[in-house]
């Protein structure tokens, strides 16, 4: 793959893109994102909290992105906008557009001969295509991927090196899978007879809709009978484990480390923390936001924040608590007999 040719923009030229309102000189030229502390002439930087207020008004950048509300926060040309923070991604993702595939399939690639693939693909060295496999126009495989059989990959799909994807999974367009993703792998599904295991066998797919990322080292299982499904714009960090028979809603976003059991759904537009936990066929509903290190034992049915982190403290506090928490049952029962003691006696004097 190569990066594509980076070029400069000029203020005028971005808000007639994005939108937006420039202050000062419309024909400031940028051509590269920084930070305000570390900005230079000839890139922009943004302002998103009035805590970094003064190093909006010493930084060196070209130009600033920020809020209408701070729009007097500096003197340089600058474009005041609703949301400064999405609006700076908008622009990084112009001047820093993505690398673009060299078409062709690499000498030590191996594919089937039944396998279909986009003249304009690319599959890197290494790479293994099954048979009958489907890859879209524009797609970038990179080294030492495996590309099970039957998968189907659509426009524009980026696998970086060493993604993983089994038979019968289908990914939609412009997915980006980095290095070592597994899609596909058989769910934990085991059934007890007679003292051992007996393995279950896990003939669903799984499902990614168009525009997902998917973090370093995420593993999603293939579903046991019908499909795990990941929904559109859906984005996860690395290291996430996403079980069988999981869906995951639209436009969600996962930290890393979180765990997602067995026919769990996770609704649209959910934001769920680092090494939270989800448990097997629960329910979460849409716009739902789950702090980190959470762990989620039943379904949630309303919109909002929940949180179940234990607070850390110094070790003997912590200890000392801890050891209150496992008697709090029966501290509540002492309570209520207690209140209904106090009750009796001023029933009694009444």
């Amino acid at each position: 793959m190569k990066r594509s040719e980076s070029k400069s923009y000029t203020l005028r030229e971005i808000v007639e893109r994005f939108g937006g309102e420039v202050i000062g000189d419309s024909g400031t030229a940028v051509g590269q994102v920084a930070t305000l502390e570390k900005g230079q002439p000839g890139t922009i930087a943004f302002l998103a909290n009035e805590r970094y207020l003064p190093q909006a008004r010493t930084t060196r950048a070209g130009a600033v992105i920020l809020a209408a509300s701070m729009r007097d926060a500096t003197d340089l040309p600058r474009i005041a906008c609703d949301n400064p923070y999405a609006y700076f991604a908008r622009v990084s993702d112009l001047l820093n557009p993505p690398r673009q595939p060299v078409p062709g399939i690499h000498e030590t690639a191996v594919t089937d001969a039944t396998a279909r693939i986009a003249e304009d693909a690319e599959i890197g060295p290494l790479s293994a295509v099954g048979r009958n496999a489907r890859i879209g126009p524009g797609c970038a495989v990179g080294p030492g991927c495996m590309i099970g059989d039957n998968v189907v990959l659509g426009k524009g799909v980026l696998l970086h090196a060493n993604v993983t994807i089994y038979h019968d999974c289908v990914i939609g367009e412009r997915v980006i899978l980095h290095s070592g993703v597994i899609i596909g792998a058989d769910g934990f599904g085991l059934a007890m007879g007679e003292g051992e295991w007996i393995k279950i066998p896990q003939i669903g797919r799984v499902v990614i809709g168009d525009n997902v990322e998917v973090g370093a080292n995420t593993t999603i299982d293939r579903g046991a009978i019908d499909d795990t499904v990941i929904e559109e714009g859906v984005k996860l960090d690395n290291q996430i484990q996403i079980a069988h028979n999981v869906r995951v809603g639209a436009h969600t976003a996962i930290a890393a480390c979180a765990g997602i059991a067995g026919s769990a759904k996770v609704g649209r537009h959910c934001r769920i923390g680092g090494a939270s936990g989800i448990a097997g066929h629960i329910v979460i509903a849409d716009h739902v936001e789950i702090s980190a290190h959470t762990l989620i034992t039943k379904s949630i049915e309303k919109p909002g924040t929940y949180t179940g982190a234990y607070p850390f403290d110094a070790n003997r506090e912590w200890r000392r608590n801890a050891a209150q928490l496992r008697r709090l049952d029966e501290l509540a029962a002492r309570v209520r007999t207690l209140e209904r003691k106090l009750a009796a006696l001023e029933r009694s004097k009444s």
